[in-house]
């Protein structure tokens, strides 16, 4: 399983809409061609609810799952039915 974290994206500790938006938009998501992918919000720092939907929005068009939380009690938020 892939793993997408979240602190990754902090600007100066927090997440900043515009420099997160950048920072999504230069991902190559084909990367997660057919793969379980888990999206992992930050431990310290708040993380907006937007965040989450704008990566599951990019990730839809080729993850085979994606999943959010902690690896040993993920929430599953989107199955590919066409190619599962």
């Amino acid at each position: 399983m892939e793993t997408i974290f979240l602190d990754n994206f902090l600007d100066n500790g927090i997440i900043r809409e515009e420099a997160f938006r950048q920072s999504v938009n230069d991902i190559d998501w084909s990367q997660y061609k057919d793969k379980k992918v888990l999206i992992k919000g930050c431990s310290e720092v708040p993380v907006p609810t937007w965040s989450y939907l704008i990566i599951t929005a990019h990730l839809a068009q080729f993850a085979k799952k994606i999943l959010y939380g902690e690896a040993c009690s993920a929430f599953e938020i989107y199955t590919d039915i066409n190619n599962n």
